[in-house]
């Protein structure tokens, strides 16, 4: 029954993620992202706990699956591009005069 519970989890939180996450992508409007922004953070912490229940209960599977030159490969490019969009996201930060109210906007609307 866990398992069930960990994979529906997973589906519909996936579903929230993505949805929110390409109506943000294609309507890129700042207050539109706003308005998004608890649904998009909320799910996101779900889809965090139960990717990690999944990954617990598929562990060896998915070991199992790296093993493969191919897929270890992919994983180790997908990483490293995940890192370097990561540095470019953290050192490209906004001038506090936009920054600043930006954020205050974002606390009053959640």
């Amino acid at each position: 029954m866990f398992y069930r519970l960990v994979a529906v989890t997973l589906f519909v939180s996936f579903i929230a993620m993505s949805t929110s996450g390409l109506l943000m992508f294609f309507i890129e409007r700042p207050s539109f992202t706003i308005q998004m922004h608890p649904v998009h953070k909320l799910f996101g912490l779900v889809m965090v706990a139960a990717m990690t229940a999944h990954i617990a209960l598929n562990f060896r599977a998915l070991r199992n699956y790296v093993r493969a030159r191919a897929v270890a490969l992919t994983g180790g490019a997908l990483v490293a591009l995940l890192v370097v969009l990561y540095a470019v996201a953290i050192n490209n930060e906004l001038p506090p005069e936009i920054a600043q109210p930006l954020d205050a906007l974002g606390a009053q609307a959640e």
